[in-house]
């Protein structure tokens, strides 16, 4: 094989239109695994490949990327740097865009070597080639282009060679092409800053995050709603959480909050500050958040019965986050009719309306009332219990019909609450109090689908493995379910058929 790759190389560099040969040559290439195609390829004359990407023909542009695609993968990222430089550059500036996403992609591969690195960094065209791509009109080139910079930037002379050289001038002047690109550029920054507190530091001394938190306060409430989306990815790492924080930005967006009810286009805006405090809330402390920030969890509470569909999707997302840890449990508890208020009306979004909002609704609901056995004090217990209890004066009922309508998505949905209170004594007495719940567990013909059949398998592991479960639910049931957990979630039983002499 070997040698018909090197004898196809030599027929392909004398022919003017070599489709054929591409097309035998991709099926050769393609044939090999890469670890062995390494020996094969490494004497080649890549410039052969190379040189045939300069045409319109389309065809056997694809044909040559696929090629090039194969080969330069198996040759290592040294090799790259010091023999195909030239071509990749080159690449950049192709007017295929798949041809600059192979350059980009073997780019991206040498700046994680650190030999290869050097002969990039040495080579200031190369990364200024990248840096425009970032401003190309498709975003899978940019994404391409923003990935190989932030691999870069992981060493301290690749942030060298971005940020303390002419490239920085190449960097501003792509951001100033327009909204859509300066957007792109924050997004590269981001994903730099939050590598370490070291990469923030070059952003920040670059003015990069100065600008992004300014447009947290611009006129434009689309550009603030894509800022604090990329300031909560920010917000991420422990040093991009302290660095807002002496900025000032916490409080910013507290205000913006508080701010937004005389805002007629917050809502353009106020699910991504929302989203901001959550996440934070989680990174943190809920009670930290909630306590510091009030207007936050009052704003939360507000979204809830929101007519708008965006916003009581984010608050019942919220919730969820908030309610999934004790501490954020607390945190809610102690607002008292407050919350209970808010557990009333998520009730009814879960009862009717727009399947995916009722589908968010039981998520939240599942994590507000989840507690692990290690977490089962007898404080946390009786709450949990008191939420389920406040949804209806059959929440178990309830439940039950909302898993056993049309969607899978709500079957699972509603599954997923059993299985969160499944580990708890006080739902497991409420299961074996309910006629005909525990037949409906082990009933394999509910919810047909691999999901529901996954769904019941974890409701059904959760009662087995809680310690309190053979005593409350009873030997037969829990003998049962053990069964079940031991034929695995997908187990069919075998239905014997007698066939008939001379029937039809």
């Amino acid at each position: 094989m070997a040698a018909s790759i090197e004898s196809l190389f030599v027929e392909i560099a004398s022919l003017e239109e070599p489709i054929e040969e591409l097309q035998t040559l991709k099926t050769a290439v393609l044939s090999i695994p890469v670890s062995a195609l390494r020996d094969t390829v490494s004497g080649l004359r890549l410039e052969v490949i190379f040189s045939l990407l300069n045409t319109n023909d389309r065809e056997q542009i694809e044909l040559c990327v696929d090629i090039l695609g194969r080969i330069l993968l198996a040759l290592s990222p040294v090799h790259l740097a010091q023999n195909c430089r030239v071509e990749l550059q080159a690449g950049l500036k192709h007017p295929d865009d798949t041809v600059k996403i192979l350059a980009l992609t073997q780019i991206g591969r040498m700046v994680l070597n650190h030999e290869a690195v050097t002969e990039i960094q040495n080579n200031q065209d190369v990364l200024r080639e990248v840096i425009h791509c970032i401003r190309g009109e498709k975003m899978s080139v940019a994404k391409e282009a923003i990935r190989a910079l932030a691999k870069l930037s992981h060493s301290k002379a690749g942030l060298d060679a971005l940020f303390r050289s002419d490239l920085l001038k190449d960097l501003k002047d792509v951001m100033a092409t327009s909204d859509i690109v300066r957007y792109r550029v924050y997004e590269l920054i981001v994903d730099i800053s939050s590598v370490s507190p070291v990469s923030l530091g070059y952003c920040a001394n670059s003015s990069f995050i100065s600008q992004l938190l300014g447009e947290l306060t611009g006129d434009d409430v689309l550009v603030r709603a894509t800022a604090i989306e990329m300031v909560t990815t920010l917000s991420h790492s422990q040093h991009g959480r302290q660095y807002l924080a002496q900025q000032g930005i916490m409080d910013k967006i507290s205000n913006m909050i508080t701010g937004a009810k005389s805002d007629p286009f917050s809502s353009f805006y106020l699910p991504g500050l929302v989203k901001f405090f959550g996440n934070l809330a989680i990174m943190d402390s809920p009670q930290h958040v909630c306590e510091t920030y009030p207007a936050f969890q009052n704003k939360v509470f507000e979204m809830t019965i929101d007519p708008d569909p965006v916003m009581t999707g984010v608050a019942l997302d919220t919730l969820g986050v908030l309610g999934s840890t004790v501490e954020g449990k607390q945190v809610l508890q102690k607002t008292g009719e407050k919350f209970n208020a808010v557990l009333k009306r998520m009730s009814q979004l879960a009862s009717g309306g727009a399947t995916e909002l009722r589908v968010r609704c039981l998520e939240a609901i599942s994590l507000l009332i989840t507690l692990q056995a290690e977490q089962q004090t007898e404080d946390l217990l009786v709450l949990t219990e008191s939420w389920f209890h406040l949804l209806s004066n059959q929440p178990m009922q309830m439940i039950w019909n909302i898993s056993t309508q049309p969607f899978p998505e709500l079957h699972c949905s509603a599954l997923r609450i059993f299985t969160a209170i499944a580990p708890q004594p006080w739902g497991q007495r409420l299961m074996i109090g309910t006629p005909g719940f525990m037949e409906f567990i082990v009933n394999r013909s509910t919810g047909p689908t691999k999901e529901a059949k996954d769904a019941k398998f974890e409701l059904v592991g959760a009662l087995v493995s809680s310690s309190t479960a053979a005593d409350i639910l009873g030997s037969q049931h829990y003998l049962r379910l053990r069964t079940y957990l031991r034929e695995g979630a997908y187990y069919v039983t075998a239905v014997a058929t007698v066939t008939t002499e001379g029937a039809d």
